[in-house]
């Protein structure tokens, strides 16, 4: 283990970049036998990670693009996190009304036969056709739509699959580092040398930089290394409304523009409605959903909808930067979200690996290959892992994700089933530990308690009442301004 009190720790590998790619990577290395360091600037998850569709899906869109390799792999990809991280990744279907002027019957029908069968699929049903004018499917569309698809995707809480991710790299010998930037770094003696916000230095043998939208300006500014590579970076927003229908389907939905939106049930007071491609070039300013893409993401779903979603119904709307590679695409739809990692080196030694692109599904095979590329500087390397080593989370041992939770509630008998679902569902077979004893203090509202706030601060690095309300936790959309202002009171940071 690294001397951590020591300003001159040394460490393998420095990774740079606490999203899912960052986390992803020091997990796995971490798991190989390297010392790792993970330093991030801000919060973990905190822009482009906890700003996605939440979903762990092949993207059926991509067919049309003839990315049949990256929609192998993710929907691959799909059936592994479904067992090593169950108690954040859940089975979904998604129905597609067939609109006749946009996309003909037997290209979808096409489409989703390759779906289903361009990977091995073990525990999803296949798609169908279904009638859209009866229940279930029927629940909030407009009457006129008979005839659609369903087929099986997954759904994802993002942002704590990256927080489980970075607690399992620290339990594995990592150390992690929020809210802690990388200054600079400079290729010393056969390996880094490293300036850390706050007067830290280290040396690492190698750097991962993952910095996501900031991976050109890391490389280039803050490492000295120049690049070929682009990232074309494009933002997409989501909007969330009060329920627009009933049932846990989700549906995607065919827009007239031949783009596609998504409307997903959130929680169990709201539906998650996205998303956009908005080319954008300033990387260093916060992104956020405009009135024109709310207005156009609700104009999109309305199509369909017998009573339609309007802006003003929008009760919460965010927006992430996705930091793709730039493959030369005019229509920032068609730029590919496969992933290119590239390895520079000086004389076959100090290697920085930069990530380019890449989607949430496929994270975990993307560390894979990380590990892969920086194999032939770390002889004796352990070979992969990740792919059937479960987080501790989802280890259930041995019983199913229902026969643990109804364990965990009958457990706790003299506490109310809402007030530990919410913690289940955000820990898994980790939720016995937050809990303890069972008392769980101040109830702050919106499923949240003391006891669990502690655990963010404790555990999971959280700091400001937006590590713990829109990251951590979902507890904001359901809180009052009063109720979310106590928690910045209690913090004491906004």
């Amino acid at each position: 283990m690294p001397n951590r009190d020591s300003p001159g720790e040394k460490v393998d590998l420095l990774v740079v970049g606490g999203g899912i790619n960052g986390t992803g990577i020091a997990r796995d290395a971490a798991g190989r036998g390297l010392s790792v360091l993970l330093v991030e600037k801000g919060d973990l998850a905190s822009a482009t990670s906890s700003s996605s569709s939440k979903l762990i899906h092949g993207g059926l869109r991509y067919l049309e693009l003839y990315e049949f390799r990256l929609v192998a792999e993710a929907l691959a990809e799909r059936e592994v996190l479904l067992k090593i991280a169950a108690h954040l990744v859940w089975p979904a279907r998604f129905v597609m009304p067939h609109v006749p002027e946009l996309r003909p019957r037997w290209m979808i029908r096409a489409g989703l036969f390759l779906y289903d069968h361009l990977a091995r699929r073990a525990s999803l049903p296949g798609s169908s056709a279904v009638r859209l004018d009866r229940p279930p499917y029927n629940s909030g569309l407009r009457p006129r739509l008979r005839h659609g698809f369903v087929y099986s995707d997954c759904r994802v809480d993002d942002a704590r699959l990256v927080i489980a991710n970075a607690v399992d790299a620290q339990e594995r010998g990592a150390r992690v580092l929020a809210r802690t930037e990388c200054l600079s770094a400079r290729r010393e003696r056969g390996g880094w040398s490293a300036e850390l916000s706050g007067g830290e230095r280290v040396r690492a043998a190698a750097i991962v930089n993952a910095a996501g939208p900031w991976v050109k300006s890391v490389l280039n500014g803050r490492l000295a290394q120049p690049s070929a590579d682009a990232v074309r970076l494009v933002k997409g927003s989501h909007a969330v409304l009060p329920r627009l229908y009933e049932g846990e389907h989700a549906f995607i939905l065919q827009n007239d523009d031949r783009r596609v939106v998504f409307m997903i049930p959130y929680g169990d007071l709201h539906t998650l409605v996205g998303t956009t491609d908005i080319p954008v070039d300033d990387e260093s300013a916060q992104p956020q959903a405009s009135e024109e893409e709310v207005a156009y993401l609700c104009r999109a779903v309305s199509r369909y909808l017998a009573r339609p979603a309007r802006p003003g119904d929008v009760v919460w709307s965010y927006a992430g930067v996705r930091p793709l590679y730039d493959d030369g695409s005019a229509d920032p739809s068609a730029v590919t979200r496969d992933y290119t990692l590239r390895v520079d080196d000086e004389n076959g030694r100090a290697p920085v690996l930069s990530v380019y692109g890449g989607k949430i599904t496929t994270y975990r095979m993307l560390a894979e290959h990380a590990l892969h590329k920086l194999a032939p500087y770390f002889p004796g390397l352990k070979p992969a892992w990740t792919g059937r080593v479960p987080f501790s989370g989802s280890d259930f041992g041995g019983a199913s994700r229902k026969e643990a939770r109804d364990a965990f509630f009958a457990s706790h008998r003299r506490l109310p089933e809402a007030a530990l679902r919410p913690i289940f569902r955000r820990h898994g077979a980790r939720a016995q530990a937050v809990v303890g004893d069972g008392d769980l203090g101040e109830d702050y509202g919106g499923g949240l308690t003391e006891r669990e706030l502690r655990w963010f601060v404790e555990r999971e690095w959280a700091r400001t009442a937006g590590d713990v309300l829109w990251r951590r936790t979902k507890a904001g959309l359901l809180m009052t301004q009063a109720q979310r202002e106590r928690i910045a009171e209690v913090l004491g940071r906004a």
